[in-house]
């Protein structure tokens, strides 16, 4: 099953919305190709509707809706790739994932957070290329209050 198939099932079987493609909220590029690498700028939890998945997790939300978020941030990584690429197709693998958490300074489960994402991308683009590297930090705020950002790099199959 092709990246754009499973992505599709995806979505019809849990009855998620693809965002629609990042826009730039400064001076950057949402997304830069350089030879077969792709890389994503920090991507926010922005719904279809415009607004801002916000909050503190160990404060506002738990681990649980932080992690729901994260993957809310995958599906919007995911529009922005698509979007550049024409088709999730041309992707070959995740190479890099990393995403800051907004927390407070005792909440330590940033990596199960971070799993939304991750998890999303496996689905994907199956086990062995949907898992690359990754990091999961905490920050004490996140820009327009967001609970997460994620960044990616990804890897293309034909370039």
């Amino acid at each position: 099953m092709s990246h754009e198939a499973r992505l599709l099932a995806l979505l019809q079987q849990h009855s998620w919305e693809l965002p629609p493609p990042a826009e730039p909220k400064g001076t950057y590029r949402p997304v830069v190709q350089t030879g077969q690498l792709l890389f994503t700028a920090g991507h926010l939890p922005i719904g279809s509707d415009g607004r801002v998945a916000g909050g503190r997790a160990g404060e506002d939300i738990d681990a649980q809706a932080a992690h729901g978020v994260a993957r809310q941030v995958g599906l919007a990584i995911l529009s922005t790739v698509r979007a550049h690429l024409g088709s999730l197709d041309r992707v070959a693998r995740v190479v890099k994932v990393f995403g800051v958490i907004n927390c407070t300074a005792d909440f330590t489960q940033q990596p199960a957070v971070l799993n939304g994402c991750s998890e999303l991308f496996a689905a994907v683009f199956g086990p062995e290329a949907g898992v690359g590297v990754r990091s999961a930090i905490g920050a004490p705020s996140l820009p327009l209050g967001a609970a997460v950002e994620i960044e990616a790099v990804f890897e293309l199959a034909d370039c």
